[in-house]
């Protein structure tokens, strides 16, 4: 479980990378050195896992760093997380999307894990569709914890398309919502074209990916010998990573 943790947040790993080298020059001519400094050294802790330390670091940050402000309380949250204080972790992905007027996507993200890790899905589904929303549509990972949530419920018709738009809006391979598309599609009763969307998840994870290779079977097996029992044996992955394990 622990690992699984990590895996999810981890799709928005670049939450902890340092500024882009424009952004710096522009901070460091209005005196926001010490500031970006301060998240550096944070960075450093964390990748080391020394998380009491890099949020001590991240505290540094003044109020008055603007955006650097927003990204130190997010990597506090991150850490927070790390540290399983999930409701520190909630807190502090609120006060940084509110630092940033609601326009925080990756910060609505990962305030969507944290609330689903706590059993407040109706708050994770609102966090994932504003992480939708300020992005412009274009935050996959969100899309694709929206489908997870919506499929859970029983709507696969809702899924499948949040899956298809995760992939559709992914800059790389995302063989785990090819895997969870074929799925509601087998539920849906298409399995031609859930056997190709297994196929996909197979050849983008180099064939390296279990519960594809299991759903490619059973799928093969239902369309040689339909049994609409064995469909409730397909296998889903909870991670964007599509690594349960």
């Amino acid at each position: 479980m622990r690992q699984k943790k990590r895996l999810v947040l981890l799709m928005a790993a670049f939450l902890l990378t340092t500024i882009a080298c424009g952004a710096t020059l522009a901070q460091t001519i209005r005196g926001d050195a010490p500031a970006e400094d301060a998240i550096r050294r944070g960075n450093i802790r964390y990748a080391k896992s020394e998380y009491e330390a890099a949020i001590k670091e991240y505290r540094q940050v003044p109020a008055d760093a603007d955006e650097i402000y927003a990204q130190s309380l997010y990597n506090m949250g991150v850490c927070y997380y790390e540290l399983w204080r999930t409701d520190d972790a909630i807190c502090m992905y609120r006060q940084a999307i509110e630092a940033r007027r609601g326009r925080y996507p990756k910060a609505l993200y990962s305030l969507g894990v944290a609330l689903r890790d706590s059993g407040r899905l109706r708050e994770a589904k609102e966090a994932y569709r504003q992480a939708i929303k300020t992005s412009g549509g274009k935050y996959a990972p969100a899309q694709y914890m929206l489908g997870l949530l919506v499929m859970a419920e029983g709507d696969d018709e809702a899924a499948a398309a949040l899956f298809r738009d995760a992939i559709s809006r992914s800059k790389d391979r995302f063989p785990a919502s090819h895997n969870n598309l074929g799925v509601t599609l087998a539920r849906l009763g298409r399995l031609t074209e859930a056997e190709r969307e297994f196929e996909v998840a197979l050849r983008q994870s180099d064939g390296a990916f279990d519960e594809a290779a299991h759903n490619l079977k059973l799928c093969r097996r239902l369309l040689a010998s339909p049994g609409k029992a064995e469909v409730t044996s397909l296998k889903i992955v909870e991670t964007p990573t599509g690594l349960n394990r």
